[in-house]
């Protein structure tokens, strides 16, 4: 017998108070599309999900077939063209999504408790974020109050309106280290712009995006408009980028993903937004707040596990305050290490990381280190919880670590851990700091601590990376567009610009003048030769 969650009435959200033991098959989510008669159970592929932090099993998912993948876009090309989303006025696709964001709203610890299960996040991170997902529904329904078509300043007696215009079908493969979070992310400004929206979620959870999927459809989103297709990356997730009806994909995945399925992408002549890998520096100057410094870092690091792309995974310190902050640094992640447990427990401080598969990776990233000297951490956990008497062995957990003395030539500088590590290196003066912080291929987060106002825009403006925080680190906002330079990406999450990237440009163009004038004017071939036709 195990923990598995239920699938319940269309019309309601899973209470995962009221799971119950129950045998693994009996329990099971099918993709939610508007599919052809699916085949028999025994022929059809499916994939199993597990709580990453006690090793349970969840559920089993049905993968969406290659058939059923096209099927889907198919279907949802038809609803496009049909115009029952499309064409709805702004007001009324405002007024669906505003609907939408209050069934989130009444449900955020459902989600949340869901998030949890599936990621091996704390229930503390989970509530936190989630609490405010619905601001992302709330954003793009009032954009689409407020955004305007404009005209432009044509030469001649001619009126230019400038629309925007839906896309199509657009796809979008999300991650499992924030589910729902991301995926309502790009789900919001592709629906306000009114296209036809399918998603792949990571294999890994796509249970809460299956559930938000169902209280879309109550809320009044139209069959065919949402659509999501749970399955493996390289048969599900590629039929769907590969579909030429497919005119946008969204991704966030890492880097090679990322570069494999553009090159798919870009084949079809679709649009492409990718918010890739990341190795985000922190930069601490010896006049910074010490203990809001400390505390910064420390979440920046720790938060999801560490497996964000704008994880602080880099300290970067000045050398008169370097022996000052790691003593304290220190001290901090071997508290938050003392306080991890039951990631149900409200009290626990840090969850495990996705999967065994991930956490080996963890662990031999950090045996390979090239010299780095450990100074926290450094292995798996093992044993009972001192907050709880949680037993670690049975999940993914890996201890907050911090390495110092890494070679920036080497991995784990260089590359994407994805788990609760940091490294750490000192400085001189701030363009040393600056030049170790752009010392990496990517640009997508980075953090700067000073008390100095005049450096921190300096630094900020000199540092590549697609978004910079100084004091703080991973604030995020609807409006904030949200993306990498070099190697992290490509395009903008968030705002209008990505309201934008989610529609098309449509340029019509009137002639107003009188029948006599264009008479006059625009008689290109005229026998006087005299037109003066504009454009």
């Amino acid at each position: 017998m195990t923990l598995v969650l239920c699938r319940r009435k269309a019309s309601s959200i899973l209470p995962l108070s009221q799971i119950r033991p129950r045998y693994a098959h009996q329990d099971h989510y099918r993709p939610f599309a508007p599919l052809s008669p699916r085949r028999p159970s025994s022929e059809q592929e499916e994939f199993v999900v597990y709580n990453p932090a006690n090793g349970d099993l969840l559920c089993t998912v049905e993968s969406a077939s290659v058939d059923e993948v096209q099927d889907a876009v198919h279907h949802a090309h038809e609803t496009f063209r049909s115009g029952i989303w499309s064409k709805a006025s702004p007001i009324a696709r405002s007024v669906v999504l505003s609907r939408l964001a209050r069934a989130l709203e009444e449900r955020t610890a459902d989600f949340a408790r869901i998030e949890s299960l599936q990621t091996g996040r704390t229930i503390r991170e989970m509530n936190a974020q989630l609490g405010r997902l619905p601001e992302w529904l709330h954003y793009y329904a009032s954009l689409l109050r407020t955004h305007q078509a404009y005209v432009a300043p044509t030469q001649g007696k001619l009126l230019n309106y400038v629309q925007r215009i839906p896309l199509g079908v657009v796809a979008q493969i999300t991650p499992f280290n924030h589910p729902l979070f991301i995926a309502v992310k790009k789900i919001a400004p592709a629906l306000a712009a009114g296209n036809s929206v399918i998603v792949k979620p990571s294999e890994l959870a796509p249970i809460s995006l299956l559930e938000f999927a169902q209280i879309a459809t109550d809320a009044g989103i139209p069959q065919g408009v949402l659509t999501i297709l749970p399955g493996l990356g390289p048969t599900t997730g590629k039929a769907l980028v590969s579909n030429p009806l497919v005119r946008k994909v969204d991704l966030t995945a890492g880097t090679s993903t990322g570069r494999a399925l553009g090159a798919i992408v870009g084949s079809n002549l679709a649009a492409f937004t990718a918010e890739l890998g990341g190795k985000a520096p922190i930069v601490i100057f010896d006049d910074a707040d010490l203990k809001s410094a400390v505390n910064g870092a420390t979440f920046s690091a720790l938060i999801a596990s560490g497996q964000t792309c704008v994880s602080g995974t880099r300290l970067i310190i000045q050398e008169n305050i370097y022996d000052r902050f790691m003593t304290a640094i220190a001290e901090k992640f071997k508290s938050v290490t003392r306080r991890m447990g039951d990631p149900a427990n409200p009290q626990s401080s840090m969850g495990s990381v996705i999967s065994p598969r991930h956490l080996e990776r963890i662990i031999n990233m950090v045996n390979s280190r090239n010299g780095g000297n450990i100074l926290v951490g450094g292995g798996r956990m093992l044993g009972k919880s001192t907050l709880d008497g949680f037993d670690f062995s049975r999940g993914s957990f890996f201890a907050p670590t911090i390495i110092a003395d890494v070679d920036i030539r080497y991995e784990l500088w260089q590359e994407e851990i994805f788990g609760p590590v940091v490294v750490v290196k000192k400085f001189t003066d701030e363009a040393e700091g600056v030049a170790l912080a752009n010392a990496s291929k990517y640009g997508l987060g980075a953090g700067i601590w000073t008390t100095d106002l005049s450096r921190a825009h300096r630094v900020a403006a000199d540092i590549e990376s697609g978004i910079v925080w100084v004091n703080s680190h991973h604030r995020n906002d609807p409006s904030s567009p949200w993306g990498g330079m070099k190697e992290s990406g490509i395009g903008r999450e968030n705002g209008v610009e990505a309201f934008e990237s989610y529609s098309q440009s449509k340029s019509v163009i009137v002639n107003i003048a009188t029948s006599e004038e264009s008479r006059r004017d625009d008689d290109w071939f005229a026998e006087s030769g005299e037109a003066k036709r504009y454009g």
